[in-house]
């Protein structure tokens, strides 16, 4: 094939790309109940939103709640993308103005759709309610804290499945726990104490950033259980790990927490051996190889063999 035919193919390749990406995109199913909810979202989508006044005549501009203030965008990212708004709140939201007394409606709990559900059973929900009950959260906390206080409902994206990376993983995990322990408004919310440094706190980290961007919060400060995708018993700092070959040995805890998720996957995908060389799982001190180490010592013996008889002839002369 001629330079010019490559060229010509290039261009061709290049111009067709975009094309076949924004077909891909555009065949992704729209969510379920997308019409019903642009209602809803006519407003509480904006900082502001606007209204026909019936008793002045007038059309007034009102500043949204900011709690109350959702988009559409990350909603239909999330795990709850084919819901109507009415799925979870009253059907009476739908009239404007809203009646006073909605705003105290009881919202529904995690378990009230997902316990005792086969479809849902490889998750355990179950158990995770029992674990989240023996968590600080939960033993120093009133009942007002439940999964919404973590999990937003109109947020939420299941990070343990699909092709996440480890880092996209553990960035999100994170930012659910930064949306309180790094945000002073919001451990007002749940906390009379002055919010403490993250940095201050974690000052025997020698890296602090970089073990934040590294790997989740969750790895060092909840209990070991091996049936939960993500734990949920939050322990006492007192109980948090401190202790460094925790992580940095051969036997490195991420293994069962962090990387398990890529691990499972990629078995899956590409067999054992490219799980173990082509991923994300390198942790100092705890991604070793013995071919490597025994290929080390037979490179630095022979090497120290050659020195020796070299000495031993130079030494005869």
């Amino acid at each position: 094939m001629t330079k010019h035919k490559w060229m010509l193919w290039g261009m061709l390749f290049a111009i067709c790309t975009p094309f076949a990406l924004i077909a891909s995109d555009e065949t992704r199913e729209a969510p379920l109940r997308f019409e019903e909810n642009k209602h809803c979202f006519q407003c509480h989508s904006q900082k502001f939103y606007t209204y026909e006044n019936e008793v002045t005549g007038k059309t007034d501009r009102k500043a949204m709640n900011p709690n109350f203030v959702y988009s559409p965008e990350a909603f239909y990212e999330g795990v709850h993308r084919n819901f109507a708004c009415t799925d979870c709140h009253s059907p009476d939201y739908e009239t404007f103005p809203h009646q006073a007394e909605l705003r105290f409606e009881e919202m529904y709990q995690c378990l009230d759709c997902h316990g005792g559900d086969p479809t849902y059973a490889k998750y355990n929900f179950e158990v995770v309610e029992e674990e989240f009950h023996k968590s600080v959260h939960s033993t120093r906390h009133s009942e007002d804290f439940n999964c919404w206080m973590c999990h937003n409902p109109h947020s939420y994206k299941r990070m343990t499945a699909g092709d996440h990376s480890i880092s996209e993983i553990v960035k999100y995990h994170n930012q659910t726990c930064m949306g309180c322990h790094a945000d002073s408004y919001n451990f007002q919310r749940i906390s009379d104490d002055v919010k403490p440094s993250l940095q201050n706190i974690h000052s025997f980290l020698p890296n602090f950033e970089l073990h934040f961007s590294s790997v989740r919060c969750i790895e060092c400060h909840t209990s070991k259980l091996d049936t939960l995708w993500v734990k949920h018993n939050i322990l006492p700092k007192e109980e948090a790990v401190r202790n460094c070959v925790e992580c940095h040995s051969t036997n490195t805890l991420l293994m069962g927490s962090l990387y398990k998720y890529q691990n499972l996957a990629s078995r899956k995908e590409r067999g054992f051996l490219n799980s173990v060389i082509l991923n994300e799982a390198y942790v100092i001190g705890a991604n070793t190889n013995k071919f490597m180490n025994l290929g080390s010592y037979i490179i630095f013996g022979l090497t120290l063999l050659g020195i020796i008889i070299h000495t031993i002839f130079r030494l005869k002369k």
